[in-house]
């Protein structure tokens, strides 16, 4: 189903003076430019401000279009409604009704070339509101068809409900940006287009999909085969379409053809451009979502950081830490951050673990600061590894309960951030082998996540035996503290 705003990650954006240069060289916004140059005082404009028939001939050639291309005309239509939009164009109406217009250069032409990157990336995102606009209309000739039969449309005999189709698109959009963000996604390529309009209309707790969902299915990528080539052209996405061949196919068949594994490129693959990021996170924003963005905690304060990180994937949390860590002094940073990770709360332990990423960039500078918490129950385990890494000498050994202590938070930490990960069955495996009288020590360590995490092992180790003790652990540390 469509994407919920609460589980989006932080979207690692690319700078935006590169994101503006993409911008100016998308197909769509270079032509609406182009035709924005071109148009003067003899450019001819109907009531609306669309370029009368007459004149598409000269716009689709100074566009360097063919004469004979059949989508010359279409092309020059687009990118001049384009310029008209995003201000590219100022267009005057004529004096009286039904008159042609004149036509004057827009104020935003000029900031294209003397702007700031922000404001090429805002006549972008006037663009997107005209494509997104178009791709959520009905279809044209169905359109036609009804206005010639009877003089007026009734849009719900069409079946089409504006805001239905908004919210469907947003939806689309929204699961291909959670998709592209998250680190599940990372290094992968495009997503096919089945999977995209299945995530929009298989409910999850579907199993096998029956015919008329598989029909719906079918229908939502058609229809968003149409969307996403409108949307290429602005650079929102790169799109392999729908195999033609494959469309004739369904159209000659009347019952929905099940999916081919092996050739599923056949089917269509999106994928949102750096651009794309951009400009659909800003649609988010504007509609209220919480899209957060690696940077936004890189001027706050280290307990902010370790706050905001501890709900981010590993990739995110670290591009914000190194963001952060930018902007500080190493032995500043360093003590600011073990500040911050100090408590006793349930989030304070992956407060802990983002804290011992952020040590692990920064220099021995920092070694002061680490050698001031040596005696903190909380922190001296985290600063004896973190010294000896860096090679420090004259580090006091750690007492058994402080070894026991810091791996109770470890786990705890890895638990939050990850739940029953493989990563962290594997770590209770190693553990519960290393140290054999683990369980019978564990118990009795004073921390607040002390029976949570004996349960967790208790469900993750596949040793019923070995499960069984750490169950009876959890128990007894429950009773402990009073629980």
């Amino acid at each position: 189903m469509s994407v919920s705003p609460a589980t989006l990650p932080p979207v690692l954006l690319h700078p935006e003076a590169e994101l503006a240069r993409a911008a100016l060289a998308t197909p769509l916004l270079s032509r609406a430019v182009r035709l924005a140059r071109w148009a003067g005082p003899g450019t001819r404009v109907g009531a609306g401000g669309e370029l009368v028939d007459a004149q598409l001939p000269a716009a689709a050639a100074e566009l360097g279009l063919a004469a004979d291309d059949p989508d010359a005309a279409a092309l020059a239509s687009e990118a001049w409604r384009v310029a008209v939009d995003t201000g590219l164009v100022e267009v005057t109406d004529g004096e009286e009704e039904g008159a042609e217009g004149t036509v004057t250069p827009g104020e935003d032409l000029a900031l294209l070339a003397s702007g700031s990157p922000q404001d090429v990336l805002g006549v972008w995102l006037g663009a997107l509101d005209t494509v997104y606009a178009d791709a959520t209309v009905p279809d044209m000739e169905n359109l036609l068809d009804v206005l010639e039969e009877k003089g007026e449309v009734d849009f719900a005999e069409l079946g089409w409900d504006p805001q239905a189709e908004a919210d469907f698109l947003d939806g689309v959009l929204g699961n291909l940006y959670l998709l592209t963000v998250g680190d599940a996604a990372a290094g992968e390529g495009p997503v096919p287009l089945p999977a995209l309009a299945a995530s929009m209309i298989v409910p999850d707790d579907m199993g096998e999909p029956t015919d008329d969902v598989l029909e719906q299915v079918s229908d939502a990528m058609m229809k968003l085969d149409d969307q996403f080539r409108l949307f290429e052209p602005l650079g929102l996405v790169e799109y392999q379409p729908v195999d033609e061949a494959l469309m004739a196919e369904v159209d000659d068949t009347a019952e929905p053809a099940p999916i081919d594994d092996e050739d599923v490129t056949r089917y269509g693959m999106v994928r949102l451009t750096p651009l794309g990021l951009y400009g659909v996170r800003a649609r988010m924003l504007e509609a209220g979502v919480d899209a957060p963005a690696v940077g936004d905690l890189a001027d706050k304060g280290a307990d902010v950081l370790l706050e905001g990180t501890s709900g981010f994937p590993q990739a995110a949390a670290q591009a914000e830490i190194e963001q952060w860590l930018a902007r500080h002094e190493p032995l500043g940073a360093a003590r600011e951050l073990l500040a911050a990770a100090r408590g006793g709360d349930e989030g304070a332990p992956l407060r802990r673990l983002r804290c011992q990423q952020a040590l692990s960039l920064v220099g021995t500078e920092a070694e002061p600061a680490l050698r001031e918490v040596l005696d903190d129950p909380e922190l001296g385990g985290l600063a004896r590894v973190w010294l000896a890494e860096h090679g420090a000498t004259d580090v006091p050994a750690p007492s058994e309960a402080l070894i026991f202590w810091l791996t109770i938070d470890t786990l705890a930490a890895q638990l939050a951030a990850e739940g029953n990960s493989d990563e962290l069955q594997g770590l209770v495996e190693g553990l519960a082998q290393q140290h054999s009288g683990f369980f019978a020590q564990a118990w009795r360590v004073e921390h607040p996540a002390t029976a949570d995490v004996l349960e967790a092992m208790g469900r993750l180790h596949p040793d019923k035996k070995v499960a069984k003790e750490a169950r009876k652990a959890a128990f007894k540390a429950r009773s402990q503290q009073g629980l």
